[in-house]
């Protein structure tokens, strides 16, 4: 993958450059399903670096915009593009397109990770605490209080500290502590940033890409969920009743509870909840090849 990064990809510069790197990144296409799935089986088959370049820049806007969402966080974006960058790369690198997902959906998640990441190095994990909850607390904070309190500023009233110390299990004190510190950090994006009075809402990316997003992620989780409904008849009921209760509900149920209710070892629940999985995305990806959901190589 190094040989990506070497290779002649739009420069994100330091010094103010990243207007104009917005603009060179619209000037690469989105990727049809067909041409995607032919030039990530070409890399990932022959090593090909030119189509491996090509899925990289087709989505550089979409790392431009998973960026633009932490901005919130007082961090250059330019620095959370190339971190994100890396992420996509490191994706593409990764990416099996028999598997039946499209690149960015697969995608987002090493994005946001890297930028993630990116942004807990800067802020110093001595400063917002190193468990996993914590880690929640600091990326979900914002999201939560939004909905539950849109227009609230500075502290937050007893009630709300209380209800989003029990939806992420962390203390109410470190809710505070952390409103207080993110508050401090954030920004308008009507405020001026450079020398040349520009402000954060002229360096979005262009509304074309949420339109063209949305449209083919909605289009892929139609066809997933069609998949779903299809395949999930060749588990038996044990294997779809623990399949739907770890992986298919926003509450998995625990290891411990399953065992008890079908007086199995926790082990054995796990085991027959990787096999129906396994079984499951095996018939699901036979389905889609079958109606031509998938290029079939």
């Amino acid at each position: 993958m190094s040989s990506i990064m070497n290779s002649n990809l739009p420069a994100l510069s330091n010094e103010g450059g990243l207007s104009a790197y917005l603009e060179q990144i619209k000037k690469f296409p989105m990727l049809e399903a067909e041409e995607e799935y032919t030039l990530a089986k070409n890399w990932r088959t022959n090593g090909n670096v030119k189509s491996a370049e090509k899925l990289v820049t087709s989505h550089l806007r979409l790392v431009a915009k998973i960026a633009m969402g932490y901005r919130g966080y007082g961090l250059p974006v330019n620095e959370m593009i190339s971190e994100g960058n890396v992420g996509l790369m490191q994706a593409v690198k990764k990416f099996e397109p028999e598997k039946g997902f499209r690149l960015a959906t697969y995608a987002m998640w090493w994005i946001r990770a890297s930028i993630q990441e990116y942004v807990l190095r800067s802020w110093s994990l001595v400063k917002i605490g190193t468990t996993t909850a914590q880690k929640k607390l600091f990326f979900n904070l914002k999201k939560i209080k939004n909905q539950i309190a849109p227009q609230s500023e500075g502290d937050l009233r007893p009630e709300h500290v209380n209800e989003i110390a029990n939806k992420l299990d962390v203390s109410e004190h470190e809710v505070v502590s952390m409103n207080r510190r993110l508050s401090g950090k954030e920004f308008s994006l009507n405020a001026h940033v450079g020398e040349d009075g520009d402000e954060w809402q002229d360096w979005l990316v262009d509304k074309e890409l949420d339109h063209d997003l949305k449209f083919a992620h909605k289009e892929e989780m139609g066809q997933r969920k069609s998949l779903l409904k299809d395949s999930i008849k060749v588990l038996n009921d044990r294997e779809r009743e623990i399949l739907n209760s770890r992986r298919l509900t926003d509450n998995p149920i625990t290891l411990e509870d399953l065992s008890k209710k079908y007086k199995i070892s926790r082990e054995r629940v796990r085991q027959i909840e990787n096999k129906a999985f396994d079984k499951l995305q095996k018939h699901m990806l036979i389905l889609a090849k079958s109606k031509n959901l998938l290029p079939v190589s």
